[in-house]
């Protein structure tokens, strides 16, 4: 919790403050109601997720009678909590080695996050071996040999512009010679309404396929947490090319809105594995919606 609170202190402070703000009054009226909804969306709770959520609480207003600000508080937060899904372990376990393709857009902090993972899971004793098949930008692949050489796990690269497939089959072919039980692929960052780039995944994880049948066996979205509603959209595209299996959100402790994690679970139905919530090897946290929800609204 304390996690959650000292990384979500911006976003607290933000539209989520405003909204637990407003319920303030001993009794709430038209003019707060349309408020309320106005900072939701502001949020980046999405306008879908915001009118459920609305009239969830309208109704629940109406039928429980709710007065004081606690109430309304309390209230909010537990529908609020109602929208997200438990999280879901990662299936990366109960057989010989996984594979787990990263995707996003760039600036996403998307090889930054493969890194922290892949110290999560070598401190939770996995063999972690990394993939650098980001082949377009020379920095990429430097940037995930630091990260192999910082967290000790080694990472396998081709040269600039090689071919991104190869470089996943050599990954792959090394992860079983050296007993690895969970490969982490990165890949170029690329904007999802990019046609070729978007084929070239399919052809990655065509490649994985053949070599290992059930693989990937998870496909995560690195999301920006600070570009809001942006995000969703980005899910969706890549969703249609790499069927996504999970999300990470980084930045939230960037961010005054947040809001856009309520509305990938709703409109996606994708788990959210990890937060991002500080620039530190260890701030890659669990998603934990309790923490996450007392986190908008907890007091400073």
């Amino acid at each position: 919790m304390s996690d959650y609170r000292k990384g979500m202190a911006k976003t607290r402070r933000g539209f989520f403050g405003r909204i637990a703000n407003a319920f303030t009054k001993s009794a709430i009226t038209d003019d707060d109601w349309d408020e309320i909804e106005a900072l939701l969306i502001q949020a980046d709770v999405g306008a879908q997720t915001t009118e459920m959520l609305m009239n969830r609480l309208r109704a629940r207003h109406k039928r429980d009678g709710l007065k004081t600000s606690d109430q309304l508080k309390m209230g909010i937060k537990e529908e609020l909590r109602a929208l997200l899904k438990p999280p879901t372990p990662l299936n990366i376990s109960g057989r010989e080695l996984s594979v787990v393709l990263i995707v996003g857009v760039n600036g996403s902090g998307k090889t930054t996050t493969i890194g922290k993972l892949a110290n999560r899971l070598h401190n939770n004793n996995r063999k972690v071996i990394l993939a650098a098949g980001d082949t377009f930008r020379a920095a990429a692949i430097e940037q995930l040999q630091q990260w192999g050489q910082r967290v000790g796990v080694p990472v396998v690269a081709g040269k600039p512009n090689a071919d991104p497939g190869a470089v996943v089959y050599d990954a792959i072919s090394a992860a079983k010679a050296r007993g690895h039980d969970v490969l982490l692929v990165d890949t170029a960052g690329r904007l999802q309404t990019k046609y070729n780039l978007m084929e070239e995944l399919r052809k990655i994880k065509g490649v994985m396929s053949k070599v290992v049948p059930d693989a990937p066996h998870e496909v995560l979205i690195v999301l920006d947490g600070t570009t809001g509603q942006n995000a969703l959209l980005q899910a969706k595209g890549f969703s249609e090319v790499a069927q996504l299996t999970g999300v990470i959100v980084t930045k939230l402790d960037s961010t005054a809105k947040g809001g856009m994690l309520f509305a990938i679970q709703q409109e996606m139905g994708l788990p959210i594995h990890y937060v991002g919530l500080g620039e530190t090897i260890h701030d890659l946290i669990l998603f934990n919606p309790d923490a996450f929800v007392d986190g908008l609204f907890e007091e400073e």
